[in-house]
């Protein structure tokens, strides 16, 4: 067993870095952790076929130790089941559990290494590990019940069943997809000789998750080395290690560890959010990556999202442009210093070309020779930063320092577009415009101006780089306007032609004045209105309200826009029109007979300014039409019982209230019979004389006063 473990451990120095992600704690003496109070920890995952795996461990070295001598015991609580909650929790005791005896491991030992690492821990006489030196550089212990606490804990870490060999581990495939449970391990130490605290969690076939794929894969190329890193602690509940896998072609991976990576301690020299594995490879060549992540249970997650790159050895020698010769506008001679020895390592060079010094860079001439110092280049633009690449055999390259190359220019910029403007009512101008698509432009000149015609003073004392610029202007003098133009300047301090003119209007804080109601006239159940414009001249529109009855609420009948009536009389299709000094009419043919109405006018200017409301003028409109008659009138005649039986329809007119009924002899007055509730369907007119025609007249009343049209029935006796 010595030999196996010895076996285990030199391996496992190879392999781990600094620092250990894991479920349960690493004690060192560099950290000075010590924990008072021992408590059991528990973990869970439930599985697609109906198990739920269980693993636990304790969090201190003597608490281990006795539990391994005492055992755990493990129970189960229904909890819930159908998505409510039991009454009271069902109780299952699934047993107790402690290491294997020391015979059931020996044949585990020979075949597997976390097997072997946990039975030394457990029953091993010594744990002197060989290569300590090197153990001691990765966590600093200071007593050999740590140190078997330490790895026993590991390897039980590493492979599931071990875990359970040892009393960590337990599969309970007797659940149900439609209940939840609490598990609960509880320490069978004495009290009296060491109080551990139980652990416990809560969880049900339902809280099955895929794993989920590693997160944030990094890799970084040098020269025959591949330094790749990825984020483990957003992860770290879920996976404590982590398979590499590599490959030439992107389809095919390899593992490159037989071991799973994980850390052993974080410490203030380590990323406590990645990890972190460097591979050996052949410069030149394309290698792919991605790694797997593995839980306690030994379950392997899905591919990260894969990585690519290849070392390079980089060149030893760099170019340096030396010197500019401008031969025009567009052209310029470059030349440049490179070592001579170097010439024998490159195919040649590049020129790259940029507007900004930070790039980016776009390659304009290639296939320069690695003898020649010098190239002319005729693509210039106003301002541009150039560089030359020497390119390595070995597919390295190195770029020299950006050089700025502006040509002489006497073009000036195109002149300002877009120039759009706005004052406030503080005065504050607020002017924008577009940008000039020239590539040198340094800024714009703004010019202001009172009149239109004057010639207008510079208000910037350098070019303004922006596209928007702030000024103010006093909005309580004799000018009703303002005037503004751009000049757009170059970075040779060449000026463009003059924008064109902006006119703005200046706050106005004067209201129009009012419009008067003259008259109005109803007729054929319609207002007639009559009412003099406001006299401003600065007026775009009035707008007619209307309320009815007691309302508080206006409503918008009518907006009569200035070009309605300027310079015309002619009468509208909306009933408007201009009566021939400044007064319009307009008919409202949208109310009701029997109500009353209030109007108001207001005049609105360009400035959205409103003038005074127009004294409201109130109308009644009189109730002139009738409703419609009763229907469906007819008699019946009993000269036996010596009556008339009326009969009519069902009145369904609205607010109706009273039927009238008159009667009278054929060619004689009629007088009042009778006046029935609207809901009568009928009557009995008893007092009559034989040999009569009699002539009955029907007039239902409403509460608004109105009447119906009168209906008409005549009956022979």
């Amino acid at each position: 067993m010595e030999h196996k473990e010895r076996f285990f451990f030199k391996i496992l120095i190879t392999i781990v870095s600094v620092g250990w992600l894991g479920l349960f704690p690493i004690y060192a003496q560099q950290d000075s952790v010590t924990v008072e109070e021992p408590k059991i920890v528990v973990m869970a995952r439930p599985q697609q076929e109906g198990r739920i795996l269980l693993r636990w461990a304790v969090t201190t070295p003597l608490a281990w130790r006795k539990l391994n001598e005492y055992g755990y015991e493990l129970k189960r609580y229904t909890i819930t089941r159908d998505n409510r909650t039991l009454p009271l929790p069902i109780e299952k005791p699934l047993g107790t559990f402690s290491p294997q005896p020391l015979e059931e491991w020996l044949p585990w030992v020979e075949q597997n290494d976390n097997a072997a690492v946990v039975a030394q821990s457990i029953y091993g006489e010594g744990f002197d590990i060989e290569g300590m030196d090197q153990l001691l550089a990765i966590i600093n212990l200071a007593e050999e019940q740590e140190q078997r606490f330490t790895w026993g804990l590991y390897a039980a870490d590493q492979d599931f069943e071990v875990a359970q060999m040892a009393g960590l581990g337990f599969v309970d495939d007797q659940v149900q997809p439609n209940e939840k449970y609490v598990y609960k391990v509880t320490s069978l130490v004495p009290p009296e000789v060491l109080p551990i605290a139980e652990g416990g969690v809560f969880i049900g076939l339902q809280d099955y998750e895929e794993l989920p794929k590693p997160l944030d894969l990094a890799v970084v190329f040098f020269g025959g080395t591949a330094m790749l890193s990825w984020n483990y602690a957003i992860h770290n509940q879920l996976y404590n290690s982590y398979y590499v896998e590599r490959s030439r072609d992107g389809v095919n991976f390899q593992k490159l560890n037989d071991l799973p990576l994980t850390t052993l301690n974080n410490s203030e020299k380590t990323d406590p959010l990645r990890m972190f594995y460097t591979d050996s490879i052949t410069n030149g060549q394309t290698y792919h990556y991605r790694i797997k992540g593995k839980t306690p249970f030994g379950e392997i997650s899905v591919p990260s999202e894969v990585v690519s790159g290849k070392g390079e050895v980089k060149l030893a020698y760099v170019p340096h442009i030396t010197s500019k010769l401008y031969e025009d506008e567009t052209t310029v001679l470059l030349e440049w210093e490179f070592m001579e020895e170097g010439n024998n390592l490159i195919t040649g060079f590049e020129l790259n070309q940029s507007e900004n010094a930070d790039g980016p860079y776009q390659t304009v001439v290639t296939d320069i020779p690695p003898e020649q110092r010098q190239v002319r280049y005729s693509g210039l633009w106003p301002t541009n930063y150039m560089t030359i690449t020497a390119l390595g055999k070995n597919g390295s390259k190195r770029t020299s320092f950006p050089a700025l190359v502006q040509p002489v220019d006497s073009i000036p910029p195109a002149q300002p577009k877009g120039l759009t403007g706005t004052v406030d009512s503080l005065g504050i101008v607020t002017l924008s415009w577009e940008p000039n698509t020239d590539k040198d432009i340094l800024g714009y000149r703004v010019f202001k101006g009172n009149n239109k015609h004057e010639e207008y003073s510079q208000i910037t004392i350098s070019p303004h780089e922006g596209t928007t610029y702030y000024d103010s202007v006093a909005v309580k003098n004799l000018n009703s306007k303002v005037y503004y133009q751009l000049i757009a300047v170059n970075q040779r301090f060449n000026m463009s032609e003059p924008s064109e003119i902006l006119e703005l209007k200046k706050p106005d804080f004067i209201k129009p004045s009012q419009p008067v109601f003259k008259s109005y006239k109803i007729k054929e159940g319609k207002v007639h209105l009559t009412w003099a414009n406001s006299s401003s001249d600065d007026v775009v529109r009035h707008e007619l309200y209307r309320k009815a009855g007691d309302s508080l609420d206006w409503k918008l009948v009518f907006t009569l826009d200035s070009t309605q009536y300027a310079g015309s009389s002619m009468q509208m299709a909306d009933g408007s029109g201009q009566l021939g000094d400044n007064s319009m009419q307009w008919t409202d043919g949208g109310v009701t007979e029997g109500e009353q109405y209030s109007y108001t006018l207001i005049a609105i200017d360009d400035s959205e300014l409103e003038s005074d409301p127009a004294p409201p003028l109130t109308v009644v409109l009189p109730k002139t039409s009738l409703y419609p008659p009763l229907d469906g009138l007819y008699g019946e005649v009993d000269r036996e019982a010596g009556t008339i039986t009326l009969r009519w329809k069902a009145y369904r007119e609205p607010n109706a209230a009273n039927i009238t009924i008159y009667r009278g002899v054929e060619g004689k007055p009629k007088n009042l019979l009778k006046e029935l509730p609207v809901t009568a369907r009928g009557l009995v007119d008893s007092k009559i004389q034989p040999n009569n025609t009699y002539e009955y007249l029907f007039r239902v009343v409403f509460r608004d006063g109105g009447v119906s049209e009168i209906s008409t029935l005549d009956v022979k006796y």
